[in-house]
């Protein structure tokens, strides 16, 4: 018998987090599942899902990640997750699709209101701001389930949404038998 716990770590970034983080966990006898780490702007964000002992209660994880020095300040949350940790098809990745171009107001949410006219399912998204030559700019990654029997209206629809917004397109299709 486990549990399965959903951790979630806020911290001011420094390097050195995700190790202290794993770390910790494996010398407690927590199996990572899912895992996650991102930067945002100053700030960082870790989360996890788990797997430990039944004996590994919430409380005594929340604390021993609470005490590592290198989370000092950091908002550490641990919930039970009540999900299956089996993927099911629209969760497996067939395309990566990057977006680039001038940032302005609605970009996400306009793009990513293509997918759901397709049933396609975006897995992961990474957005960005950045600054090129003075002029801010924005990079969004999405990986993507695409069904095989939309996939080109589907590409097609998003690359014509990023050109009316003045991005530029640009998609790979996973190789392998996907999006069936």
């Amino acid at each position: 018998m486990h549990n399965v716990y959903l951790v979630s770590v806020l911290s001011k970034d420094k390097t050195g987090l995700v190790s202290a983080i794993s770390a910790c966990l494996f010398d407690l006898g927590v199996n990572l599942g899912s895992t996650n780490f991102t930067v945002l702007g100053s700030g960082a964000k870790f989360t996890a899902v788990c797997e430990s002992a039944i004996d590994i209660t919430k409380a005594a994880l929340e604390e021993a990640l609470s005490s590592l020095p290198e989370l000092a300040g950091a908002d550490v949350q641990v919930a039970n997750f009540e999900f299956s940790q089996d993927l099911p098809e629209n969760a497996e990745i067939t395309h990566r699709i990057t977006i680039q171009g001038g940032d302005h107001p609605g970009l996400v949410a306009r793009l990513t209101e293509v997918f759901n006219e397709y049933d396609a399912n975006i897995v992961r998204l990474n957005a960005e701001r950045l600054i090129d030559d003075g002029e801010d700019q924005y990079l969004i990654q999405i990986a993507a389930w695409i069904p095989t029997s939309r996939e080109h209206a589907c590409l097609a629809s998003i690359s014509n949404t990023a050109s009316s917004l003045q991005m530029q397109c640009s998609y790979s299709r996973l190789p392998g038998d996907l999006g069936q």
